[in-house]
C-alpha cells in the first residue's frame, strides 16, 4: 500500500503545486511505490516506456524530478542506467531501497487452477520460477510493464489471463490477488535513484552521506589500487564499484562508486585527492544515503 505523506522521505522543496515526477512505468508499477515513499502520495507522474524517456522529460522540463533503478539484489545492476546518468545533467540527489513483493492476480472470481496464461515484465516472470514449477499448465507471456499488464487485463476483461505485478496495481485496477508473495527469494530489493538538474542543487549545509563519483584510468599498474587507497585512508566506505566499457577505447573501463561517510570534509578532501589521480572525473551526486529494509 502506498505510504502516507508523513512517512515519506520528503525532499527540501517547497511549492504550492503537485510535484511532478517521471518514472520508468505506469501507475501500480514498483517505480510508482519507490516515488510514493520517497515524495509521499501527494505527486503527480510523467510515466515512461524507457529509462531515455526518464531522462528526456527532465531535458524538457515536464518534470521536477525523474527516479530511475539502478539495482536489484536479485537480478544485478543494470548497467545501460549508469551511462544515462553519467552523460546527462542530472545528479542524484537521493536513494529508496524497495522490497519487490510480486503478487499474482487475475479479475475476480478465478482460481489458479482456471487460468491458463500469466504476462509480467521478463524479469518478473524470472523471479517466480517455483510458481511455475508448482503450475506447470501456466504458459508465461512476457510484456514491457508489470502494472501495464494489470491495467489492460481489467480493460479487456478476458478470462484465464494472470498477472504478476504489486499489491498496488491490484488494488488499484480491482484484480483479485490468487497467490501472494510469489517471488522466489523473500530478500529481492531494488534500490532507486532519485534524480534533479544540477544547477538547482545547494550544496551548503549539506546532509549528505553518501555520494556517487565516475572515473577513469589508463593503462597504469596499480592505479585502481591507488585510488582506493586514498578512499579508505579517508575513512570513505565503498559501498559498490561498477566497471563499464569506456565506447572507443578497447579494454578500458569507467569505474562508478558508491561511497559512503560520516564527515562531508574528509568527503571533499578525498575527492580532492584523487581526482589528479583520473580521467573524466564526475561526482554524480551526494545525498543521504536511503534507509535500508
Amino acid at each position: 500500500m502506498p505510504v502516507t505523506d508523513t512517512e515519506a522521505q520528503q525532499v527540501d522543496k517547497s511549492s504550492a503545486e503537485k510535484l511532478i515526477i517521471a518514472i520508468q512505468g505506469f501507475e501500480g508499477s514498483y517505480h510508482d511505490i519507490a516515488a510514493r515513499k520517497y515524495f509521499g502520495n501527494s505527486i503527480d507522474y510523467i510515466m515512461c516506456a524507457s529509462f531515455d524517456k526518464v531522462f528526456q522529460s527532465l531535458e524538457s522540463n515536464k518534470a521536477n524530478y525523474g527516479l530511475m533503478a539502478i539495482e536489484n539484489s536479485v537480478a544485478g545492476t543494470i548497467i545501460p542506467n549508469y551511462a544515462l546518468l553519467r552523460e546527462s545533467n542530472y545528479q542524484v540527489i537521493g536513494e529508496v531501497y524497495l522490497r519487490i513483493e510480486h503478487q499474482l492476480m487475475t479479475l475476480p472470481g478465478q482460481t489458479i487452477e482456471e487460468l491458463k496464461i500469466v504476462q509480467s515484465h521478463p524479469m518478473a516472470l524470472a523471479q517466480c520460477r517455483k510458481l511455475f514449477r508448482q503450475y506447470p499448465h501456466l504458459e508465461t507471456k512476457e510484456a514491457s510493464d508489470t502494472a501495464l499488464c494489470a491495467k489492460e487485463l481489467l480493460k479487456n476483461q478476458k478470462p484465464h489471463i494472470g498477472v504478476i505485478a504489486s499489491k498496488l496495481a491490484a488494488d488499484l485496477f480491482d484484480l483479485e490477488i490468487v497467490a501472494k508473495s510469489v517471488e522466489d527469494n523473500k530478500r529481492n530489493f531494488t534500490r532507486f535513484l532519485v534524480l534533479e538538474e544540477k544547477n538547482v542543487y545547494n550544496q551548503e549545509n549539506t546532509t549528505a552521506n553518501k555520494a556517487s563519483v565516475c572515473f577513469h584510468l589508463g593503462h597504469r599498474a596499480g592505479t585502481l589500487a591507488a585510488v582506493l587507497s586514498v578512499l579508505a585512508s579517508h575513512y570513505m566506505n565503498l559501498s559498490k564499484i561498477q566497471s563499464l566499457p569506456l565506447v572507443g577505447k578497447e579494454w578500458e573501463y569507467f569505474f562508478h562508486l558508491d561511497i559512503e561517510f560520516e564527515e562531508y570534509d574528509l568527503f571533499l578532501e578525498a575527492m580532492e585527492a584523487i581526482a589528479p589521480m583520473v580521467k573524466q572525473f564526475k561526482i554524480l551526486g551526494e545525498y543521504k544515503r536511503g534507509i535500508k529494509p
